[in-house]
């Protein structure tokens, strides 16, 4: 493994108050799947909910990169973050169910926090001028911000002379810019113990949101069948929290060299489907709510959760690295628990019994993955070393 070059980077307070922030929108985000009618969620909320989701996390990461790579915890980093805290609260004004009556606001508060990382990045270069190869990364950095910012700030013209929403390309272009630019190299290795906890925190927010979504199985007459399902839901919140904190405190290479780009974006989309389990719960004991949207949320969200867990496998320590024994097993406890709960699709008993016993099989399989590689040595498993992935 390549020798550290710098001291450990920590987690700043700052960067946990301007966390916080994104504990509120999540929220708002979480609200826009509260229109039912017919028992179905309203499309139009279902694709605002998933724009401004993805939009968000993706606010998030960028600010995160550049706090790991060239943070230094001063005052233009202080006025900088604090200046997007107040426009991601536009942001969450904006996140409604009627979401085009305040498109104009969440769209030009998006597009200039954007514009407020990409300057952090240009102001940066006077820092790096003995360093063509960083100031190349930079320069890529902060071009990714502008022209995604440049797509955000023409979705409102677009959307208000013809009603073509412009935000999933704005989001799309990120994402796939970001994948096709990331440095394979050394030079702009980030500092992966303090990105993982970071994202880690991020998930720990996510968790927040799921507990108090839990507190719904709680209201009402104290019943068996309030007690059934409240108890169960309980231990879904539980079993994914273990699971998590499997990952990140045993399996998980905190020293790995790699710039971050694949680990983020996997958190992308496992923050994202947490915050579809919290809707799922929601739904499960909403009367309102359709069988088929119920189950399909619900399988939907487990599946994507869990193909996001896989996927870390490749951010794993070297004896614990999967290998395709392990994989195939965990393929074949999520293919019985889709035909379980498609099986019993009209049994809420069951189902949320089912993934109860799911998630937990989940987290008993990679500890006894654990133990076993523990025990078979400590080369048990290990494959090639891992250096500059993405």
């Amino acid at each position: 493994m390549l020798k550290k070059l710098k001291e450990e980077k920590k987690v700043e307070y700052l960067e946990l108050i301007y966390d916080l922030i994104f504990v509120y929108v999540i929220g708002r985000n979480n609200s826009l799947l509260h229109d039912v009618s017919g028992g179905f969620v309203q499309s139009g909320a279902f694709i605002a909910y998933i724009l401004c989701t993805l939009a968000v996390i993706q606010i998030w990461n960028y600010s995160t990169f550049y706090i790991n790579r060239f943070g230094r915890n001063d005052v233009r980093e202080y006025i900088c973050l604090f200046i997007n805290m107040y426009l991601l609260y536009y942001i969450a004004e904006g996140t409604r169910l009627h979401w085009e009556s305040f498109q104009n606001q969440y769209h030009i508060a998006w597009g200039l926090i954007l514009v407020n990382l990409g300057i952090q990045y240009v102001i940066e270069l006077r820092n790096h001028r003995e360093e063509p190869g960083v100031q190349t990364q930079i320069k890529i950095r902060a071009a990714i911000l502008f022209i995604q910012a440049v797509i955000v700030f023409a979705a409102v013209p677009v959307f208000n002379r013809t009603g073509t929403v412009l935000s999933g390309v704005a989001i799309l272009f990120g994402i796939i810019a970001t994948l096709l630019t990331a440095n394979r190299t050394r030079i702009g290795l980030i500092d992966f113990n303090h990105l993982s906890e970071r994202a880690m925190l991020y998930v720990v927010f996510t968790f927040g949101e799921m507990i108090i979504t839990a507190g719904l199985y709680f209201e009402g007459d104290f019943t068996g069948n309030s007690l059934y399902f409240s108890l169960l839901c309980f231990l879904i919140i539980v079993g994914l929290f273990l699971l998590y904190g499997i990952l990140y405190n045993r399996i998980v290479d905190r020293d790995m060299d790699t710039n971050g780009t694949g680990y983020m974006l996997i958190h992308l989309f496992l923050i994202f489907a947490l915050n579809n389990i919290t809707s799922a719960l929601m739904f499960m004991q909403d009367s309102a709510v359709d069988l088929r949207p119920k189950i399909l949320f619900l399988i939907g969200s487990f599946l994507l959760c869990f193909i996001c867990v896989f996927a870390m496998g490749r951010y794993a320590r070297p004896a614990l690295r999967p290998h395709g024994k392990t994989f195939l097993l965990m393929l074949a406890v999520l293919a019985s628990f889709t035909a379980l709960m498609l099986l019993f699709r009209r049994q809420m008993y069951v189902n949320i019994a089912v993934t109860v016993l799911y998630v937990f099989g989940i987290c008993l399989l990679l500890l006894r993955f654990i133990r076993r590689t523990k025990n078979a040595g400590p080369d048990a498993g290990a494959g090639p070393e891992q250096t500059g992935t993405i």
